[in-house]
C-alpha cells in the first residue's frame, strides 16, 4: 500500500474502554471511502479489559483493511498520540476516541478537503454528544460545551478562529509532517490541554487549520462522566493541566496571566449565574459557576490525576 494511494491514518488512542471500542471499530468499517484509501492505527495505551482480543478479532474479520495494532506502555493519552503518529504510514492524521462513531464518509470528506487544500495544516469536525440515556441534563448549557466535547460551529467550512477555540480531540487532523515539526503532544499533558497544546504550536508554523461540518462524529457520554463527581474531577484536571501547559510555553509570567484570566472567569461565572436564576434555570448557572471554580482550584493546586 503506497502513501498516494493511502491518504489518511486514523489513530484510536483508547485505554480500558472495551464497552465501547466494537461500535467505533464499525463505524471505521462502515465508511464508505474505499478501503485502501486509509488505514486504522489502534494504540492500546495498556489496557487491562478486553481491548486486545477485540482489536484481533476486529483485525482478522476485516482482512480488507490496512489495521495496525500497537501495545503503548508509557500511560498517558499523550504517550499514545505520539506513538500513534509514530507508527502511522499516511501523510494525515485524524485522531479519534474510542468512544465515538465517525460519520460514514468521515474518510471520505477529511480526504477531499486536505486534497483541495494542500496548503492546509489541520481540520477538525463536528462533534455531537450521544447521551448514553438519550437526555441532556438539564444543567447542560453552551458555557459546559467542552465538557461533553460538543462542537458546532455551523454548516460552512471556516479556518478556526479564537472564539472557536480548537478541534477537539475526538475530531482532530493534522498532517504527520507538521505534528513533527511541533515537536509532537506534550508528554507532561494527560487529558484536553494536550489538544490546546498541539493546536497552538502547529499554528506558530500554519493558520490553515479548518472546521469541517461534514466530516462529523458523535460521542458518547455515559452516565458516569455527568456524574458530579466526575465533572469535578474534570474541571480540576483542566486547570491543572493548564498551569501545565502554560509554564511550559510561556513561563512563570504566562501563569500569573493565566491565574488572571482564571479569576476574571470566575467572576463572570457568578453573573451568568445570577442571569440563568432571571430566566428560572438557576441550575444551569450554577454548574457554569462550578466549572470555573473547580477550574480555578484546580490551577492552584499541584498533581491533580483523572485516569
Amino acid at each position: 500500500m503506497d502513501e498516494l494511494s493511502m491518504s489518511i491514518s486514523l489513530i484510536i488512542c483508547t485505554y480500558n474502554r472495551d464497552r465501547y471500542l466494537p461500535e467505533a471499530l464499525e463505524s471505521i468499517r462502515l465508511q464508505t471511502a474505499e478501503p485502501g484509501s486509509f488505514q486504522l492505527v489502534i494504540v492500546d495505551n495498556k489496557s487491562t479489559d478486553n481491548t486486545h482480543k477485540i482489536a484481533q478479532t476486529f483485525i482478522r474479520n476485516n482482512p480488507h483493511l490496512n489495521v495496525k495494532y500497537v501495545l503503548e506502555t508509557n500511560k498517558g493519552l499523550s504517550f499514545a498520540r505520539n506513538r500513534g503518529a509514530a507508527e502511522a504510514d499516511a501523510p494525515v492524521l485524524c485522531y479519534i476516541d474510542d468512544d465515538a462513531l465517525l460519520s460514514p464518509a468521515f474518510v471520505s470528506e477529511m480526504t477531499l478537503f486536505f486534497n483541495n487544500h494542500p496548503a492546509a495544516a489541520g481540520a477538525g469536525g463536528k462533534v455531537i454528544p450521544k447521551y448514553e440515556d438519550g437526555i441532556e441534563p438539564a444543567w447542560m448549557n453552551k458555557y459546559l460545551n467542552g465538557f461533553v466535547g460538543r462542537v458546532d460551529h455551523g454548516t460552512k467550512i471556516t479556518r478556526f478562529t479564537k472564539k472557536m477555540k480548537y478541534p477537539a480531540g475526538c475530531n482532530m487532523t493534522y498532517k504527520k509532517d507538521i505534528i513533527l515539526k511541533a515537536g509532537g503532544f506534550n508528554n507532561n499533558l494527560t487529558f484536553r490541554s494536550d489538544d490546546k497544546y498541539i493546536f497552538y504550536k502547529i499554528k506558530e508554523l500554519s493558520d490553515e487549520i479548518y472546521y469541517l461540518p461534514d466530516a462529523y462524529v458523535h460521542h458518547y457520554i455515559d452516565s458516569y462522566r455527568l456524574a458530579f463527581d466526575n465533572f469535578r474531577k474534570l474541571f480540576l484536571k483542566t486547570g491543572n493541566e493548564e498551569k501545565i501547559r502554560v509554564r511550559t510555553t510561556k513561563g512563570m509570567i504566562g501563569v500569573a496571566v493565566k491565574a488572571l484570566e482564571f479569576l476574571f472567569k470566575f467572576g463572570a461565572s457568578v453573573l451568568i449565574w445570577l442571569l440563568f436564576m432571571l430566566k428560572g434555570q438557576s441550575i444551569k448557572g450554577k454548574y457554569v459557576f462550578l466549572s470555573q471554580w473547580f477550574t480555578l482550584k484546580g490551577f492552584f493546586k499541584n498533581n491533580v490525576f483523572v485516569r
